[in-house]
């Protein structure tokens, strides 16, 4: 992913103290601030506990073979039916019905082609679908109605430089071996705010809440929607809120109150020296758009080549949302086989008692 916007943090816990010190600190929390949206809708964020990011980074899946052999760009999971999505750029020399020759993998980018994997939880290919005109895959989410699975991503590309990117969201159902543009008569299509690009998409499958960041303006932005009421076509934020500085985004996910935020690089790029990597995670309070952590992601230090990509919430157990884990993606292996890997936190405790 692009290098959009670059950071000078360190990976030190957040206070008021160190707030104090910095001549800025009034600018800072003037950029981190929520938009400004009626009490009744800041009354509509779940309370909730927060990943702990000091935690120990845990295992899930690791250097997983996907349908194509791209570098992931981000991943879902569908809670119920115990599975993973993963979405890649297409890759190059594959020619698909109705084209009349092999595509290039910079056209495919170009175009914002691609590829879907669905995945058992133990990294095993169920399936495949490609997703023609799409966009650059930032960040992907899933819902399950019933039994069935939707996925949520962004559609309607447009190129900008070599890469195309999503203009609006996407909803559809996993069709093993489907071919989708976004003209396609099964996607359910939500143009949630007027006037932005760069749309990505992620849900929050704990307490039905899906977050879209998107640009507008040229300035990056979170925005939280009740997703009851995205698919009614009523589209009110709950919170909007601004994406701090960072290095290269990665990927973001919410659970609760809070909205987790991933940055990095793969090693040997921007600053990324083995075995750990600049692989960050920051968290941002969804009532007041503060940062309130950011921490260095060490887990998968053994990786070759670890870029980090796509963040999501994973509940083993959908009886208990409470016992959630804050799930982190990396790209492994070397072209033209990358490998995906998922990582992952399970520490949930009260803001106050973060130590800062």
């Amino acid at each position: 992913m692009s290098n959009e916007i670059k950071s000078k943090w360190s990976g030190k816990r957040f206070g008021n103290g160190w707030l104090k010190k910095i001549a800025v600190g009034a600018l800072a929390l003037l950029l981190f601030s929520a938009a400004p949206l009626d009490s009744n809708a800041k009354q509509l964020i779940p309370k909730s506990k927060i990943f702990d990011l000091m935690a120990p980074g845990k295992e899930l899946i690791r250097d997983k073979e996907l349908y194509n052999g791209t570098v992931q760009q981000s991943f879902a999971f569908d809670n119920v039916n115990q599975h993973i999505y993963v979405v890649q750029l297409m890759a190059g020399g594959q020619q698909l019905p109705g084209e009349e020759a092999p595509v290039s993998g910079a056209k495919r980018s170009e175009q914002g082609d691609l590829t879907l994997t669905k995945l058992d939880i133990d990294g095993n290919i169920l399936g495949h679908m490609f997703l023609t005109g799409f966009g650059h895959g930032v960040q992907i989410g899933v819902e399950v109605e019933g039994n069935t699975p939707y996925l949520w991503t962004e559609t309607d590309s447009v190129a900008e430089g070599k890469d195309g990117w999503g203009t609006q969201l996407a909803r559809f159902p996993f069709n093993n071996g489907a071919i989708l543009t976004p003209d396609s008569p099964s996607l359910e299509k939500h143009r949630l705010i007027e006037g932005v690009d760069r749309t990505t998409v992620n849900i929050d499958p704990a307490n039905e809440l899906l977050t879209m960041r998107y640009r507008k303006d040229g300035v990056f932005h979170f925005a939280l929607f009740d997703l009851k009421q995205v698919k009614r076509n009523k589209y009110v934020p709950i919170a909007d809120v601004l994406q701090p500085p960072m290095g290269t985004f990665q990927g973001f996910t919410s659970y609760g109150g809070y909205l987790y935020i991933l940055e990095g690089n793969a090693f040997g790029n921007n600053g990324s020296v083995e075995p750990y990597g600049n692989t960050y995670i920051t968290s941002v309070d969804w009532r007041t758009g503060n940062v309130v952590d950011r921490q260095l992601f060490t887990g998968g230090g053994s990786l070759t080549f670890r870029e980090p990509e796509g963040m999501a919430i994973r509940i083993p157990n959908m009886k208990h949302p409470q016992k959630a884990q804050l799930s982190i993606g990396f790209a492994s292996n070397f072209t033209p086989n990358r490998w995906g890997n998922i990582y992952y936190i399970d520490k949930l405790v009260p803001e106050k008692s973060l130590k800062r």
